[in-house]
């Protein structure tokens, strides 16, 4: 079973390049580092709901959007 914190990450740069932007973008846009967005993708972090709240808006999508995985 892979882990949630996989999953999310996973989705947050799939739909991260579907929107065309690099980690540094969603960084910038979230206010968060860009390093931090990295370990996030690869599942590294336990990410918590404001941090994903901000990812959210910097996306443009619903925190939903984010959690469907």
């Amino acid at each position: 079973m892979v882990d949630i914190q996989v999953k999310l990450g996973e989705r947050i740069k799939k739909i991260r390049k579907e929107q065309g932007f690099s980690q540094e973008q969603l960084a910038t846009k979230s206010k968060l580092h860009r390093t931090y967005i990295s370990d996030i993708e690869r599942g590294d972090r336990n990410v918590s709901i404001k941090n994903i709240e901000k990812i959210a808006k910097a996306l443009g999508v619903n925190i939903s959007d984010l959690l469907s995985i």
